[in-house]
Formats: C-alpha cells, structure tokens, sequence
C-alpha cells in the first residue's frame, strides 16, 4: 500500500505542477483547461469508473459495515480504485481543489480487499478486518503519520476498537511506515513551526480559532451534505440531467476564483499551508476562496477528498485570524485554526489532533490543539448535527439493497 501510495503521491504531484506552470505562463488559459478538464473528468467518473466518485472514505466504510459481498466487491473493485487514482491524478492536473487522502483510503481498503479474496480469506470478519487494515495504511502512507492512521481507523473507519482487528491494523501501518520511510525519509508533511502560546494568549487563540473555524468547517459539511442530497428546484435537476455540463461550470468558476486569488486555491493547498506556517504571506481572504474553490470541485462529481483543502482552508482562516491576535504568534493561531476547521469537517478530534502533531513534529502545542479541536467539534454539531462521512457512508450502504446489477 506505501508503494502504491508514493507513486500516487508523485504523479499527483506532477500532474499539478504541469497545470501550475501553464498556468504561470498564462493564467487565463485555465479559463480553458479547468471547464474541459472537469467535465472529461466527470464524463469519464459517470461511464467508465462508476463508484470512484467523491472522497472514497464513506465508500470504505459503507464496505466495513456492510457485509453484502456484492457490494463489497462493487465499491472496492480493481476498476474503482485505477479510476479513483487515474482521475484524482487528473482532477489536480486540470486545478481541482482536491486532496488525495480521502481516495487513498479507498485505494488502500481495495488493495487489502482483494488481496485477502485471493488468500482466500474467510468472508465476513476477516474482510471486515482487512478493509480497515488497509484503509488505515493509507492515511498512514498519505500524511507520513502512523500513528494517526491507526488513530483515524479506531474513531472514524469502525468508530470501534476491536482486539481482533487492531492487530492487523498495527502491522499494515507499520508496514506502510517502515516502506515510506525508506523511499522518502523522516519528514514532517509540514514541517516544523516553532510555535508556541502563553497560559493567557493561547487561550484567548484557543477560543477564537475553536469557535470561528468550527463553525467554518461545521458549514462546509453541512454543504456538502446537501449537494450529495441534490440541489433543490430547477438547479437541482438540470445538475442531475447534465451531469458533464454541470461539471464543466464547476470548473469554470474554479478558474474565476483562482484568478481572484492569483492561483492560490488550484490543488491540494499544500505549498500555501507550509508557506504560511512559514511565516510568508498570502493572498488576501485566501482561506474563503479555498473554501469555495473545494466546494465547488465536491459539486462537480470528481473523485478526491477534502482532507488535504481542509487543512489548507483552515490555515486561510488562521492567517485572518492572527491578523486580530497581533500578540499570539501567527505560527500558533494557524496552527489551532487548521485542527479545528479539520474537526469541525470531520468531526474526528483525536484523528484531527494526531495528524496536526504528528505532520508539524511539534508537541509543545498539544494542550492547545486539543482544548481548539474539542471547541470545534461542539460548534461542528451545531451547524451540522450529522457527521459528514457517517452520513455519506449510510447514503452507500442504502445502495447494497439494490440489485446487483444497479450496483454496476
């Protein structure tokens, strides 16, 4: 799973910097690439990869819980998963803002699927089992964070602990650790900060950036609930009748926004998130059109998650934020602002807190991000009282009742 997971990792990586650099070149051309990038995108998700669509993290749960071998096998195909990779690798090629984590863990739970079918594994507890193993090594292999794969597998994949299961959950990470570090190194996702709060600000930034990125997070959720759902009027049901077109629309509101914000919002978020915690400069109100930037490529229909822009936009939103704060370190406020828009999405604390101290290297912040992540995930419950890929997952596993043949 790492090495598939590294090679992911690198394609996606050249696929977006190809697209920067066009762009670079000429910015209006991505009035262009993204429209027709997006609906072949689309085109090719609806025709030829059915089910590789969205995040991929409900998918692997709807497969946990449900132990219908049909659908099972539908949801974690080999077709699946090439697509969820070949398309996510061409969603950030033509500037959607989308992270690969969400797909590597479908990617991940496919892999583990299939390759316990052909073991000739027993069917029920042992699939149940491996599915998370391997949804579980791939946010491990995504984010170089071991520990927060196994953490993400407990709370969010089976929100269970079972001994049987943490076992082969354990090895499959460790696995997946010890062949990461071996191809890339010991580095931290992104990087180190410095950071650090007093009793009297850090509380004053723990309040401010739990409550308002919270509540970001709880909101954008809460939208991307909705458009699983469906649009409602007229809107609604063009989008369901023209899917392709739909698409291409997203992507050319993309281009605007990415023209507003002079192609900070294009891809994953990556190389703005680390350049903030740096301390560098960014576009104004950054963080506001990242969050519209990957609603609009969730609409869209493409495959990708949203871990990644999560973290990104909450970083956006942290920058504002320290603005108000000018005797907090920037560095710090940020910090807390992106594990608390990450928990008001996901609503996953501990998940959201191990992966923020494992990708920085930095636990001299981990009171804080803890006390940030618990405030968010208060606020998260309000503005939306359903949790995203629980409620996704549920929306799958409705589908295991259908025939076969509606599943293909």
């Amino acid at each position: 799973m790492a090495g598939v997971s590294i090679l992911f990792a690198s394609a996606s990586g050249h696929a977006y910097e190809f697209f920067s650099r066009t762009i670079t070149a000429c910015p209006f051309l991505a009035l262009a690439i993204c429209p027709a990038g997006f609906a072949l995108v689309r085109f090719l998700t609806h025709d030829l990869f059915r089910g590789s669509e969205g995040s991929g993290i409900p998918q692997a749960i709807a497969a946990i819980q449900n132990n219908n071998s049909s659908f099972r096998a539908s949801v974690l195909s080999p077709r699946v998963a090439v697509g969820k990779i070949i398309l996510t690798i061409f969603g950030l090629g033509c500037g959607a803002s989308i992270g690969r984590e969400g797909p590597s863990v479908q990617v991940g739970a496919a892999i583990m699927y299939n390759l316990g079918r052909l073991a000739r594994l027993p069917p029920r507890d042992m699939s149940r089992a491996v599915i998370l193993a391997g949804g579980a090594a791939g946010i491990s292999a995504a984010f170089n964070t071991p520990l927060a794969g196994i953490v993400f597998a407990i709370e969010e994949l089976s929100r269970s602990f079972e001994e049987r299961t943490s076992g082969r959950v354990f090895t499959a990470v460790i696995v997946s650790g010890i062949v990461s570090l071996a191809a890339v190194g010991d580095y931290s996702y992104f990087g180190q900060t410095g950071a650090s709060l007093t009793l009297v600000n850090g509380w004053v930034a723990v309040l401010a950036c739990g409550s308002v990125a919270g509540v970001m997070g709880g909101l954008f959720s809460r939208l991307l609930l909705q458009l699983s759902i469906g649009l409602p009027g007229l809107a609604g049901r063009w989008r369901q009748a023209h899917p392709v077109g739909a698409a291409a629309i997203c992507g050319f509101a993309i281009a605007l926004v990415g023209l507003a914000s002079h192609g900070d919002t294009y891809g994953t978020g990556y190389e703005q998130t680390r350049a903030v915690l740096a301390g560098h400069s960014i576009t104004p109100g950054w963080g506001a059109l990242k969050f519209l930037a990957s609603l609009l490529s969730y609409a869209s229909g493409m495959p990708g998650g949203v871990f990644a822009p999560s973290l990104s936009i909450g970083a956006g939103i942290g920058v504002d934020l320290s603005g108000l704060m000018p005797g907090v370190p920037a560095g710090a406020v940020i910090i807390l602002a992106m594990v608390s828009y990450f928990t008001g999405v996901v609503q996953a604390p501990i998940t959201a807190v191990i992966i923020m101290l494992e990708m920085i290297h930095d636990m001299t912040m981990t009171i804080p991000v803890m006390a940030a992540a618990l405030l968010a995930l208060r606020w998260s419950r309000l503005v939306c009282p359903k949790p995203l890929y629980k409620t996704l997952a549920q929306g799958f596993d409705r589908t295991a009742r259908l025939p076969v043949q509606a599943l293909e």
